[in-house]
């Protein structure tokens, strides 16, 4: 395959402290994905000479208020020199702040045209900061029904519209395919539509949010779609383990690794 695999140390390895959770996957041969990165020894996670594929680009702030435009800014001006520390390549961000349980701070009911418009004006000054420094934010689709009712711009064909039209190598889409089927299916012509777009593809299976293989989610077949179009990016894992860590890794690598696998 074409592409790589990183597993997230937030929702992996959950019995272990955090540093070892990064070293275990680093050690089972996966970039790593991380979360908020205030709440983490970011020199002892340097030491374990891992390799990050993500990390959450911003901690406060949002896309529509004034108030919250800036200190999404701020926040994401940080959060790139811990990524420069870390050498991780991308920074995730939403469409709105989310609090401890995943909801909205500022939540949603009717997004309007001008929202629209102060939206990726925002994301066009987010995209900027990450060209100066070399590094992608990645604007995350999610799903409204279960995870994040509230959140604006939260579909995966809204998140490509914006970034589409921000269209500007410091911006691209994290193609999250557990929500995408929550909200809207059809995932592999999603998949193919959204790939020039594409920074980094997060996988888990439907329901449960656990390993491919555990719900109704033929990944194998978003696999072999990945192979035909030679896309040479990262897919992670961003789900909980049925049973235990390693059996959920092996069951991802296997889905993503085979040229052609489509059960």
């Amino acid at each position: 395959m074409s592409f790589t695999l990183a597993a997230s140390a937030e929702m992996l390895h959950t019995d272990l402290p955090y540093t070892e959770r990064v070293t275990r996957l680093h050690d089972a041969g996966f970039e790593v994905e991380i979360w908020n990165w205030t709440t983490k020894d970011i020199d002892e996670l340097v030491t374990t000479g891992a390799r990050f594929s993500s990390m959450t680009g911003y901690i406060t702030g949002d896309l529509l208020e004034p108030d919250g435009i800036e200190a999404l800014l701020s926040s994401a001006a940080r959060s790139v020199e811990v990524a420069e520390q870390l050498g991780c390549p991308r920074l995730n961000l939403h469409g709105t702040g989310l609090d401890g349980r995943g909801l909205p701070v500022r939540p949603v009911d009717v997004v309007t045209p001008a929202m629209w418009l102060t939206a990726a004006d925002t994301l066009r000054r987010i995209a900027e900061l990450g060209e100066r420094a070399g590094r992608v934010f990645t604007l995350e689709n999610l799903n409204l029904a279960v995870d994040h009712p509230g959140t604006p711009f939260a579909r995966a064909e809204d998140t490509l519209a914006l970034v589409r039209a921000v269209d500007s190598p410091g911006l691209r889409m994290n193609l999250d395919l557990y929500h995408a089927q929550i909200g809207e299916g059809n995932l592999v012509e999603l998949t193919r539509r959204a790939l020039p777009w594409v920074g980094e593809i997060q996988v888990a299976d439907v329901p449960g949010r656990c390993e491919p293989g555990t719900g109704e989610i033929r990944y194998g077949a978003i696999a072999a779609a990945l192979d035909a179009a030679d896309w040479q990016g990262t897919v992670g894992l961003e789900g909980w383990a049925a049973t235990d860590t390693d059996t959920a890794l092996r069951r991802f690598r296997d889905a993503f690794s085979v040229p052609g696998f489509t059960d």
